[in-house]
């Protein structure tokens, strides 16, 4: 019976209504609370090009055109790269065609789930964008090679770009090449391990202006980023240095790691030995 006390034999008298918190109490202010409407929260209209939100569109920044390129990018993206607000990928899509620029996400690659995928691995003019010591410096390739290559980049942070290349066989397949440290990324709103590592978006600039022999084409693509961060500078925003740079100037105010390999690579930064 609803209302009821504890199981006896006849049915006990319902219980006294608690009685109202006092004026200062404990409570006070709280009473009714739970009555309020809940407000729905609305996600702010994207724009479907850019896919910044409409009130910081980057559109105006973009060219009015998708570049005219040979070279197709395939562009694998770790899971964790989509709900990232300061993405890049969106913004290297919007500046070429839609069939120059294929994003696949996920963590792990075979040729039963991605068979286009696989035989574009197989392809003997596809190169894979990953540094290292078996990788050939992307000039020397684009030298000798007159038709059209696929690219593949992989997109994540670089703990999640060595997960994705190392575990996945299909990416051994492609000849692997790399761009020449030389390079300061300008991505200044987010924190590099090295002065050299360039964003997703920023390499993809540099390896299609050096396979089209076409300059041009680099600070198009880099043109929303320079203005994305310089948003960002404007609302608030800090610059990032490199943890490469913190470390060698004494600036890095985080806790050490104490994971011995993590202590190992950091060393390495300071010390200017690749890793």
């Amino acid at each position: 019976m609803e209302g009821s006390g504890g199981g006896g034999g006849g049915a006990a008298p319902a219980p006294a209504p608690a009685p109202a918190p006092a004026a200062g109490g404990e409570g006070d202010g709280c009473e009714g609370l739970w009555e309020l409407p809940v407000e729905r929260c609305e996600r702010r209209p994207v724009c479907g090009r850019c896919r910044r939100p409409q009130k910081v569109c980057l559109c105006p920044f973009l060219p009015v055109h998708p570049l005219k390129v040979s070279t197709c990018l395939y562009i694998v993206q770790h899971p964790a790269e989509e709900s990232r607000v300061l993405r890049t990928v969106p913004l290297l899509a919007a500046c070429l065609p839609p069939d120059k620029c294929k994003i696949l996400v996920g963590r792990r690659f075979n040729e039963d789930r991605y068979p286009e995928l696989a035989t574009v691995c197989r392809n003997p003019n596809t190169l894979i964008l990953y540094p290292g010591a078996e990788a050939t410096n992307l000039e020397e390739i684009a030298v000798v090679s007159s038709s059209p290559s696929v690219m593949i980049i992989i997109d994540g942070t670089w703990s999640q770009a060595k997960d994705i290349f190392y575990k996945n066989s299909l990416f051994r397949l492609p000849k692997q090449v790399q761009l020449k440290p030389s390079i300061s990324s300008q991505y200044v709103i987010r924190t590099q391990p090295t002065n050299t590592c360039l964003s997703t978006l920023e390499c993809a600039a540099v390896a299609l202006s050096i396979m089209e022999k076409n300059k041009s084409i680099q600070e198009t693509i880099l043109h929303p980023l320079q203005a994305l961060c310089s948003f960002q500078l404007q609302h608030g925003a800090q610059i990032h240095h490199s943890k490469e740079h913190l470390l060698k100037n004494g600036l890095y105010d985080k806790p050490m790691p104490k994971n011995k390999r993590k202590l190992r690579r950091m060393e390495l930064l300071v010390n200017n030995i690749k890793i």
